[in-house]
């Protein structure tokens, strides 16, 4: 059976990999799904003033879970198993960690739709993840952005 990574960091786009996985397994495709989150590593700061790594770990495995609750919950109201899987990293190389210890054959990811002289600068963990990645992986753009001549997102315009 397919297994599919979906990327989840708690915003409505990262929900649009879960409504486009919905959809393929709502079409036949058969299918195992894993939710992942990747948290920030604690700063210096945390750490200092903390003190406790297991209280950060567990810090970031609660809000990594709490991100995940919208997801969980569309998954649950179409019937659908899944499993959850929280990493501490940075976000791609993460996700690419997850990806081979849980033996994922593809991944699912929302995107921001940036245009392209932004995401050229800031980079983008969906653009970082498709190079890195040994599987597949699907970007799932927000219906309501579309990309303008310029290369800058734009409103969809009324005809």
């Amino acid at each position: 059976m397919l297994k599919i990574l979906i990327a989840v960091d708690g915003s409505e786009l990262s929900l649009d990999g879960v409504h486009h996985a919905l959809s393929l397994v709502r079409q036949g495709l058969k299918a195992s799904i894993v939710l992942a989150n990747v948290q920030e590593p604690a700063t210096l700061y945390e750490l200092v003033t903390t003190r406790d790594p297991d209280l950060i770990a567990a810090a970031s495995l609660e809000a990594g879970e709490h991100l995940m609750a919208s997801a969980r919950a569309l998954l649950d109201a179409a019937g659908v198993a899944y499993e959850t899987d929280v990493g501490v990293g940075d976000v791609a190389h993460t996700l690419v960690d997850m990806i081979e210890r849980l033996g994922c054959h593809m991944v699912i990811i929302g995107a921001k739709g940036q245009g392209a002289i932004t995401s050229a600068l800031l980079g983008s963990v969906s653009q970082e993840l498709a190079h890195a990645s040994p599987v597949p992986v699907t970007i799932v753009k927000h219906p309501d952005v579309v990309e303008a001549v310029d290369g800058d997102a734009a409103e969809p315009s009324a005809a």
